[in-house]
């Protein structure tokens, strides 16, 4: 009897993110540079694009494809923007967040040893999606964070002033 295939698949999570990206061969060495992906697979389309790309990405696959204009498959750069962010977790996060800049990645957030216990920062990488990089520093109370979280939200206008965005 044939075994049953699962419905998840080896070396899947249930949630997989899959890109739409503007030049999805550039996006797919910046994503080996920036964040260390290993390609596991690519399908190409008409005229050399790229129809589906599988990328590992630490212990996460990531899928992502060409935008095809006239179709639902639009990059970020086609409708002005994104409504989400991609998080990574790692161990050395200052190194990614780094290399990641050095790829072509922008500074959206920089990196901070953030309220809830994480190394935190942001970046927008080339292809117009946003990406959080954070390693886990600190095992916080629920009631640790949300202290600290008042705190910080409490000297925003401070730190704007004295950044001089007031």
């Amino acid at each position: 009897m044939a075994e049953k295939v699962k419905a998840v698949p080896e070396g899947f999570h249930t949630l997989t993110p899959h890109l739409v990206v503007r030049e999805a061969a550039r996006a797919i060495e910046f994503y080996k540079q920036a964040f260390g992906a290993q390609v596991r697979g690519i399908s190409h389309g008409p005229g050399g694009s790229i129809m589906h790309a599988l990328l590992q990405i630490g212990d996460s696959v990531l899928m992502l494809a060409d935008e095809f204009p006239g179709s639902n498959c639009r990059s970020p750069q086609a409708v002005g923007g994104t409504s989400i962010t991609l998080h990574i977790y790692v161990e050395d996060v200052d190194g990614m967040f780094n290399r990641a800049v050095a790829a072509g990645a922008q500074v959206t957030m920089p990196l901070m040893d953030a309220f809830w216990g994480d190394r935190y920062g942001q970046l927008l990488d080339p292809f117009g999606h946003a990406w959080s990089l954070a390693a886990h520093k600190q095992d916080l109370a629920p009631e640790e964070i949300e202290k600290a979280g008042k705190a910080f939200f409490e000297q925003m206008p401070k730190r704007a002033q004295s950044a001089g965005y007031l």
